[in-house]
């Protein structure tokens, strides 16, 4: 039986039974199912990489937007265009192994919410989807619930 955690629309995730040290593990943002390319996940591992990042959005060391002329979005294709690698390194995001590799995202702290941008850059998710070519998804949600989904996510995982 799987357990979702979170809303499709803001952030979600959906995580299926064991299976021999693997588990099926689907993460959506803004309706975007981010793991479209590999949702079989090592689960220590994985585990381990979720409550790294609860840990740092908890702790408050998700750094604000850097550029105060620029949105998120900008920012993200800033970031792709011209930014140096160790600024747009402190903003990486969702590096949680194979599961989300085929996307490439950064998270901003605004007030008391996460805002997290992302995009598809494998050749192949083009064909079959090409309206996200070139396109940054954005979603804000509040750092609170983020974090008690990941905390969520982290007791499923040990089920």
């Amino acid at each position: 039986m799987s357990v979702m955690l979170g809303e499709k629309n803001r952030f979600a995730v959906e995580v299926g039974d064991p299976a021999s040290g693997l588990r099926r593990v689907d993460l959506w943002a803004a309706g975007q199912w981010l793991t479209c390319d590999d949702n079989m996940v090592f689960v220590e591992q994985f585990r381990g990489s979720v409550r790294e990042t609860a840990a740092s959005v908890r702790s408050g060391q998700v750094p604000s937007l850097p550029f105060a002329d620029l949105s998120p979005v900008a920012t993200h294709h800033r970031f792709g265009a011209t930014a140096a690698d160790a600024l747009r390194e402190r903003f990486w995001f969702l590096r949680w192994g194979p599961t989300t590799d085929n996307v490439l995202a950064y998270a901003f702290h605004d007030a008391d919410q996460l805002v997290v941008t992302w995009q598809f850059w494998r050749e192949a998710h083009f064909l079959e989807h090409p309206e996200h070519e070139g396109r940054v998804f954005e979603v804000a949600i509040e750092t609170a619930e983020f974090v008690e989904i990941l905390d969520s996510l982290d007791s499923a995982l040990r089920q």
